[in-house]
């Protein structure tokens, strides 16, 4: 009976937490709710964000802020016609939120508004004249309205302000493309890559380039190799690249090609179709047929790829297989000799003496009727979905070859390297500004969630997190993890349901460590790094021997320090303030707020001098402080420990390259990739160009 009241007391408590919450939304600190929307913002959780804006606009609505940084998250979920409407509204509270105009205007673009987004732009110019990003979106919707004078003005003022912006040349090789300047465009994706050579679209440009007016497909295929070697995972870069190299006869590359596009992209259907015609020139029937198939089962209506399984079901003798497909593609294109001749034949093959004949016989009469219309100066009608052209003899009869010549064509990507809208994002970056301009690995953190990789050769195991999930003390398993995950609406819901359960039972049990650590960690799912640090600064008051209280706080605390940096900046553009005295005053609080980030960790390894985790977070920090030398030194003695830390070893490889030992950075970077750190391939290729 008393584990029944006990039970009913604690719903109750658990209902009144949820009521008081509700009730206090009225009264919320804004300005907090703000920083932890921007927060959430910073670290892509993009729905969580908008919840807390939500709540701001809800007390505030007359505030533009809360409008404009939902508008952010929205773009960056690709709602753009909410986008739009929240930078509408931000801009009717308040007409000199640049940004804002920036927004809408991306929004507007990509809904294809080209006019509006023009309005835009210009309206951020008159604030900001020689603003970058304005000019270039500026240049690219003229562009897209065909207004090439004003395009080609815009990227005349861009380039004058700006001469070494890459993308500026790049924007303009495009505005010649559509006035049919390849030499004009030439020069500018020329002049692109010599100010930044690891520009992988420019490589791809000047390769379409080369191929579709010059023919040349060695010095294009040059170009992709180029592209490839920066961008090594885009599948349609190798089909690309198998086109160019089977038209320099060279058939192996041409089918690894195909053979790893595939590998990156299963689904690709260019990729499935290209390789089917390959096999089929090589004769390994089966295996075409296998990819035709795929193709169409994909994509039922491919009469190409039917009438080409036609042709091997023919080769391999299954005649009634080939007829079924040639039913199918005759049914789309009645009007070619060929696929009634072809089909007679299987027919005949097959022991159907009379529909083999009324085939031919069908066949021969076309021929003839379109031999009478060639000769009276008119020319047949061919299927549009068969891309064919009469053939080059209007007196010769269309002939089987014929027919496969229009049905056996290498397919090509269509490569998207237009510009697209940019946004100045001032809420992200700020930490990986560094002399090298490659992501580190980031810190590890305790969380709910990983989105770690498949291709990870190793499991993060930490002996003090086991214990606590062996015992089932937290609602779900809790992880060691450096991938972040974007919270989903039930996700969220869920976490602030259990803030309020352990509410609740901190109001009646306040001296119980764990549930401030558990309350805390909640916290920290919805970026509340304040309110998760005080409750883990409890925790550890009350247990000074608790390890995961230090290490989460030292997480909290880092987090925390990473989103304010970015706020911090974004506030400061455009400030009339000294520059030096605000660059000398945030490095201080840099090194204040990581010394007590480096604090925390020191103390985890005092108590768990194996905890390895912790190791390789310091590295991180030193990192971030730009100390390479303890940076060195903690990347090492995590691989000491863990001699399977892919992770560290990445990120000791980028210290290398960056102190100049390219020797050891190589190596370290090898380990990673060998352990399923996917960047290290591509960034090894980087470094040795």
């Amino acid at each position: 009976m008393n584990n029944f009241f006990n039970k009913i007391n604690r719903s109750i408590l658990a209902l009144l937490s949820v009521v008081s919450c509700l009730a206090s939304v009225a009264q919320i600190n804004t300005n907090q709710v703000m920083i932890i929307g921007r927060n959430a913002l910073y670290f892509e959780d993009y729905l969580l964000s908008i919840q807390y804006f939500n709540q701001v606009i809800r007390v505030k609505p007359y505030l533009a802020e809360p409008y404009f940084y939902r508008a952010v998250a929205k773009l960056s979920l690709e709602d753009y016609r909410g986008a739009e409407e929240d930078c509408t509204l931000a801009i009717e509270r308040n007409p000199f939120i640049v940004d804002a105009y920036q927004v809408r205007g991306i929004a507007r673009q990509t809904l294809k508004n080209y006019r509006g987004a023009i309005d835009d732009y210009s309206k951020g110019l008159e604030q900001l004249p020689e603003h970058k990003v304005f000019l270039i979106n500026k240049a690219v919707a003229e562009e897209q309205i065909e207004e090439y004078d004003a395009s080609e003005n815009t990227y005349k003022r861009l380039i004058e302000l700006y001469p070494n912006y890459e993308n500026a040349y790049l924007g303009r090789s495009q505005l010649y493309l559509s006035l049919g300047d390849t030499v004009k465009a030439l020069a500018d994706i020329d002049k692109c890559i010599s100010i930044n050579k690891n520009n992988s679209s420019a490589y791809v440009m000047r390769s379409d380039i080369t191929t579709k007016f010059k023919k040349d497909y060695k010095a294009a295929l040059a170009d992709m190799d180029d592209a490839i070697k920066l961008e090594p995972h885009i599948a349609n870069y190798f089909i690309n690249r198998a086109f160019l190299k089977y038209n320099l006869d060279d058939y192996f590359g041409a089918m690894a090609d195909y053979d790893y596009a595939i590998d990156l992209d299963p689904s690709n259907i260019t990729a499935r179709f290209n390789r089917g015609l390959l096999l089929t020139e090589v004769q390994d029937n089966n295996k075409a047929i296998n990819d035709f198939t795929y193709v169409l089962d994909a994509d039922p209506s491919n009469i190409m790829a039917r009438y080409n399984r036609a042709e091997l079901f023919t080769r391999i003798g299954q005649y009634s297989r080939a007829v079924s497909d040639l039913d199918q593609v005759i049914a789309k294109v009645d009007n070619m000799p060929g696929l009634y001749y072809a089909r007679s034949e299987c027919k005949r093959k097959m022991g159907d003496l009379k529909g083999g004949e009324a085939d031919y016989n069908k066949s021969r009469d076309m021929s003839k009727q379109q031999r009478a219309e060639r000769k009276a100066g008119k020319t047949p009608k061919y299927d549009s979905a068969t891309e064919a052209e009469p053939s080059e003899s209007q007196t010769q009869e269309e002939s089987v070859e014929d027919v496969k010549n229009k049905f056996q064509r290498l397919l090509t990507i269509e490569n998207d390297n237009s510009l697209k809208p940019q946004y100045e994002n001032k809420t992200r970056g700020r930490i990986q500004d560094n002399s090298f301009n490659i992501d580190a690995e980031p810190q590890f953190m305790l969380s709910y969630y990983d989105s770690s990789s498949d291709l990870k050769a190793t499991t993060n195991y930490l002996r003090e997190l086991n214990e606590i999930n062996e015992l089932k003390l937290l609602p779900n398993l809790l992880m060691i993890t450096n991938s972040e995950v974007r919270l989903f609406d039930d996700q969220i819901e869920h976490h602030f349901n259990s803030i309020n359960y352990y509410t609740g039972i901190i109001s009646t049990n306040p001296g119980r460590a764990f549930d401030y650590f558990a309350r805390a960690i909640d916290f920290m799912m919805v970026k509340n790094y304040d309110s998760a640090i005080a409750d883990l600064d409890k925790a550890i008051a009350l247990s000074d021997k608790f390890v995961l209280a230090y290490f989460a706080r030292a997480n909290a605390k880092f987090c925390r320090w990473q989103a304010q940096g970015a706020i911090d900046d974004a506030n400061a553009v455009g400030s009339t303030s000294s520059k030096e005295s605000e660059r000398m005053m945030k490095e201080q609080m840099m090194r204040n707020v990581l010394g007590e980030v480096m604090a925390d960790l020191d103390k985890v390894i005092e108590l768990s001098p194996k905890m390895v985790y912790a190791m390789y977070d310091k590295g991180c920090v030193y990192l971030m402080m730009q100390d390479n030398t303890s940076a060195l030194s903690a990347f090492s003695k995590a691989v000491e420990i863990k001699p399977d830390f892919g992770e560290a070893y990445y990120n000791r490889g980028l210290v290398y390259f960056r102190l100049g030992n390219k020797e050891n950075g190589v190596a370290d970077l090898s380990k990673a990739g060998e352990f399923g750190i996917t960047p290290s391939y591509s960034v090894l290729k980087r470094m040795s160009r």
